[in-house]
C-alpha cells in the first residue's frame, strides 16, 4: 500500500465509506512477502514514498520476474538495477509493459497515472565512457518522478565546455555530478552554483584510478563545500538521494478529505 493509497483509505473511513475491520486488515497485511528466495518488504513505499528497488545482478530472468509480479499486486511501478539485456529479455516476456533500457541496465514498469513533477535533476557526467553510471541515474530519478537534464561530456579536460552549460546547471534543484579517473568535476561544479550537489565516482579510468577508488578518494576530499559522495558506480544511489531532497521541497499532495 503506497502512502497516499493510505491516506485515501483513512478518509473513506472517516467519511464511512470503509469499515473500521477494512482499515484495520488492510494495515495489518504482512509487511513482508515471502518467496523463499527472496523476502519482499511490502511497506517500503508507505515509509520511503518508492517501493523496494530490485538490484538484478546475481538473480535469475525467473526470480526478478517474479519478485517484479509480486511488487506490482501492492504498488504501479518498479524499477530493477543492474540487470543485463538477456536476462530483461526474458523478463519482458512474462512482463510484457516492462521496458529495457540497455546502456543504463535497467528495467523498469510503470502503471497507473504519471506522478506529478517534483524538482528538476541535472545529472552532468565527465566524459561519454560515464554514461552508462550516469543513465542509470536518469532512470532512477524519472521513473521516482523527476523531471531530468542530461548535460554530458563536460569534464575539466576540457573546462570551457563546463562553463558553456553553467547558466542551465545551475537551475536544477540537484545536480548529479558523474566522473572517473581524477574525479575533480564534483568540486569544480560545487564551487560555481548554490544547489546541492551529490557526487558519482565511475570505475573509468587507467590503471591508478584502481576502478575507480582514485575518483571515490578525491571527491571525498572535495574542497566544494557541501558535496555528497556516494559508492563507485552507484548512479542509483545518488538519484534516490537526490529523490529523498526534492520530497522534501517538493511533498506530494495527499488526497482531500
Amino acid at each position: 500500500m503506497t502512502r497516499s493509497e493510505a491516506v485515501e483509505l483513512l478518509h473513506a473511513f472517516r467519511r464511512g465509506e470503509a469499515s473500521e475491520a477494512v482499515v484495520v486488515d488492510r494495515f495489518t497485511l504482512a509487511p513482508v512477502i515471502d518467496l523463499g528466495f527472496a523476502q519482499l518488504d511490502a511497506h517500503r513505499s508507505l515509509r520511503k514514498g518508492f517501493p523496494e528497488v530490485v538490484f538484478g545482478a546475481g538473480k535469475t530472468p525467473p526470480q526478478i520476474a517474479e519478485i517484479v509480479t509480486q511488487l506490482l499486486t501492492r504498488d504501479d511501478r518498479v524499477l530493477v538495477t543492474r540487470i543485463d539485456a538477456m536476462s530483461a529479455r526474458e523478463v519482458c516476456q512474462s512482463i510484457p509493459d516492462a521496458t529495457y533500457a540497455e546502456r543504463a541496465r535497467c528495467l523498469k514498469v510503470v502503471r497507473g497515472s504519471a506522478l506529478p513533477p517534483r524538482g528538476l535533476v541535472a545529472v552532468v557526467s565527465a566524459g561519454t565512457s560515464d554514461l552508462p553510471v550516469a543513465e542509470e541515474a536518469v532512470e532512477t530519478a524519472c521513473i521516482m518522478g523527476h523531471s531530468v537534464d542530461r548535460v554530458y561530456d563536460v569534464g575539466v579536460a576540457g573546462l570551457h565546455r563546463l562553463l558553456n552549460q553553467l547558466e542551465r546547471i545551475a537551475t536544477a534543484d540537484v545536480v548529479i555530478v558523474v566522473a572517473g579517473m581524477e574525479g575533480a568535476l564534483p568540486s569544480v561544479v560545487a564551487g560555481l552554483i548554490s544547489k546541492p550537489v551529490i557526487a558519482v565516482p565511475t570505475s573509468v579510468g587507467y590503471g591508478t584510478s584502481f576502478q575507480g577508488l582514485t575518483a571515490l578518494l578525491g571527491m571525498l576530499n572535495s574542497c566544494g563545500s557541501g558535496v555528497t559522495v556516494v559508492n563507485i558506480d552507484n548512479g542509483f544511489g545518488a538519484a534516490y538521494a537526490a529523490s529523498q531532497i526534492l520530497r522534501l521541497c517538493y511533498p506530494l499532495r495527499e488526497p482531500s478529505a
